[in-house]
């Protein structure tokens, strides 16, 4: 019996997960707001890693190297569906119209990495289990 089926039909993961950032972004409720968050293709993330891409010299040739930096503003930017930093509203009220500024401003460090490290483990990056799975 083949397996092709199971790669022809993938799960389906969620469109958007809601994962609690902060308490420091409380609703009327009293209760912290979610950030909703959506897995990224490794399409989309091509996309974004050939974006992220600088040239430089190094004794006397072209290397390209991945601006990490660049990268995660991306990276949280295009997996972010709420709050959305694209707009325009919302880049205003951080003193910026580039999106790719707004999580910085908006975010403490540390605030911002437990969102980037939501959106990689949603897309997939971690495999904590896998390999255990694999093997049973």
């Amino acid at each position: 019996m083949s397996n092709l089926s199971a790669f022809l039909h993938p799960a389906q993961s969620a469109a958007a997960h809601e994962v609690v950032i902060s308490k420091r972004f409380m609703g009327e409720d009293g209760r912290p707001v979610p950030f909703r968050i959506r897995p990224l293709t490794q399409e989309e993330n091509d996309a974004i890693t050939r974006r992220c891409l600088r040239q430089s010299k190094v004794n006397g040739q072209m290397v390209e190297r991945l601006d990490n930096v660049a990268y995660s503003r991306r990276l949280v930017v295009a997996a972010t569906v709420e709050p959305d930093f694209q707009n325009e509203e919302i880049c205003r009220a951080y003193g910026t119209m580039d999106p790719m500024e707004v999580p910085g401003k908006m975010l403490l460090a540390g605030e911002y990495s437990r969102l980037s490290k939501e959106i990689m483990a949603l897309s997939g990056f971690e495999t904590d289990g896998l390999e255990e799975d694999a093997k049973n």
